[in-house]
């Protein structure tokens, strides 16, 4: 099993909702971390249809554990959303501590469900990230996606279409308000099409056949069940006149492999430099969360075109992401164009290059360098 860099450190007397995607290792992450808690998995029919008849036998059984020093888990609670409100009444009158598990809180509130009034820490599991492999691949990384099961898989082509066909096409399309499942899954095409592009809504809704408000719904499922993430412009005090639309990202490189059918990756390719330019947010979104300083990711983009791939935080540091084993004086257009607006304490291309330079204020990183020292806290980010 991978060593996960994420932790519930000090959670022992505090209840925390933990969300993330299918597949992501929710569930054996919570059985080595907690391996003496009481457990109850909503997925195990038996257990759902008991608790669900008969929501009250839940808080019954848990006051027989008071004893135990561990925090009480739900795997899935979103499947039995009433269960919330025993669980809050535990938390006031008993002081558990609970562990709730779920793949998004979008059930939760679209029922009106108990969220505990702020009494639950927020957690999120990503995929895995370059400090979990050992003996870390990019190439498999790009072509796998990230999810555990499908990085070590020698064939993951089979598991990425069960992915999209069992999870995304039908349980992520029941959540949707039109059940027109042919616009859906022309949506999701198009939307792996605009990965890390600029979202255009017009165009997207012509290409899937729905309407403006029913694919800026489609988006709002995504991101609500953590499937993808839109990025702002970065638009503090721009002297320049910049792009204001967002841009949206999968959560993990095999969703957009699949709906695009791609099999290999292979450099150099404009594929290539986009999967590498995704695998680069991906790990950020996780650094931002699990480093506990939970920084905003901007992009930065003018109208002559000029762009910054992220920016971080309160524009603390900048990254630009070149797929090129040399980066020239072209590819350095956009960081020096924001350079000369902005102060930053570090201004970085990741790329392929073999060595880290220095060329006036920006710093050409090789990818690797960049994510070691990103999780290793030397990327320094406010």
């Amino acid at each position: 099993m991978f060593k996960r860099v994420f932790s519930f450190s000090g959670l022992e007397q505090e209840t925390a909702f933990f969300w993330g995607p299918r597949q992501t290792g929710k569930s054996t992450l919570l059985k080595s971390l907690f391996a003496l808690s009481a457990r109850y998995d909503l997925l195990l029919s038996g257990e759902y249809q008991r608790l669900l008849a008969n929501p009250s036998v839940f808080r019954e059984e848990v006051l027989n554990l008071q004893e135990n020093k561990f925090p009480v888990i739900i795997d899935e609670v979103q499947k039995i959303p009433i269960l919330l409100d025993e669980v809050q009444w535990l938390i006031v009158n008993h002081n558990i501590p609970f562990i709730l598990c779920g793949s998004s809180a979008r059930k939760l509130k679209r029922n009106a469900a108990n969220l505990l009034g702020g009494r639950a820490i927020r957690y999120e599991l990503f995929p895995l990230v370059f400090p979990e492999i050992p003996d870390f691949d990019l190439l498999r990384a790009l072509e796998h996606g990230l999810l555990p099961k499908h990085y070590l898989s020698s064939n993951p082509i089979p598991l990425h279409r069960a992915y999209i066909g069992d999870y995304l096409k039908e349980e992520v399309s029941q959540e949707a308000i039109s059940r027109n499942l042919h616009a859906f899954n022309g949506f999701l095409t198009s939307a792996a099409f605009s990965s890390g592009e600029i979202v255009n809504f017009t165009n997207i809704a012509r290409d899937c056949g729905a309407s403006l408000y029913t694919v800026k719904e489609y988006f709002q499922i995504l991101t609500d069940t953590l499937i993808g993430k839109f990025i702002p412009s970065f638009q503090k005090k721009p002297k320049r006149r910049v792009i204001q639309s967002p841009k949206f990202y999968f959560y993990d490189l095999c969703i957009i492999n699949t709906l695009l059918n791609r099999r290999k990756i292979l450099f150099p390719s404009e594929v290539f430099g986009k999967a590498f330019e995704q695998f680069i947010f991906q790990e950020l979104s996780a650094h931002s969360k699990y480093s506990g300083f939970f920084y905003d990711i901007f992009y930065w983009r003018t109208a002559s075109q000029l762009e910054v791939d992220f920016i971080l935080g309160d524009h603390n540091v900048a990254v630009e992401v070149k797929s090129t084993r040399h980066v020239d004086q072209d590819d350095m257009k956009g960081m020096k164009a924001f350079l000369e607006e902005y102060n930053v304490k570090q201004a970085i291309i990741v790329s392929l290059d073999p060595n880290t330079r220095k060329v006036g204020n920006i710093i050409i990183m090789p990818w690797m360098e960049f994510l070691q020292k990103l999780w290793s806290g030397q990327i320094y980010i406010e």
